[in-house]
């Protein structure tokens, strides 16, 4: 199946040369999907919640108007890759090409950006940080491709076997 996914990525904050930077370029490389970075800055001192606003609003100018937005925080629902690949297939199959994932900023993202965005995902309870959320991001939308694809890059885990197996106390 070949799908003509356009991705943007939406992102509070710039990333300077490093091995985040580096390892986002890695995944974001690889993709055969167009994939475009957009960081943005809100460069005053504000309280938070006005800082959050300031973000959102610039975070919405930067999303493509026709795109499904999917915005990444840490009360959104979690996918696993298959299913992240089986949203991206039904988007495109809907006609729905244009995607943006939209990542907040160090306070997170606003309720009312969270209740506009068409979903709201999640890479599970903990806190990271927002340049690996990238990072991590990448290499998800690569895996997603890989498993639409048949390339064995995605290896599933064996039936039945889901549960994680744990190590003896040593």
């Amino acid at each position: 199946m070949v799908l003509r996914a356009r991705i943007t990525i939406a992102a509070v904050g710039r990333a300077k040369a490093g091995p985040l930077r580096d390892l986002y370029r890695l995944y974001a490389d690889r993709l055969t999907w167009s994939l475009s970075l957009k960081e943005v800055e809100v460069r005053r001192r504000l309280p938070p919640a006005q800082l959050m606003q300031q973000e959102a609003e610039a975070l919405t100018a930067a999303l493509p108007p026709s795109a499904t937005c999917i915005a990444l925080d840490s009360r959104g629902k979690t996918l696993s890759s298959d299913g992240l690949a089986r949203l991206i297939a039904k988007s495109c199959e809907a006609g729905e090409n244009d995607i943006a994932f939209a990542i907040g900023g160090a306070e997170g993202l606003t309720t009312e950006f969270l209740a506009r965005a068409d979903r709201v995902l999640s890479f599970g309870p903990m806190t990271w940080p927002h340049l690996l959320a990238r990072a991590m991001l990448a290499e998800q939308l690569y895996r997603a491709q890989s498993i639409l694809g048949g390339h064995p890059y995605h290896r599933a885990p064996a039936p039945n076997k889901s549960a994680a197996r744990r190590r003896p106390n040593s």
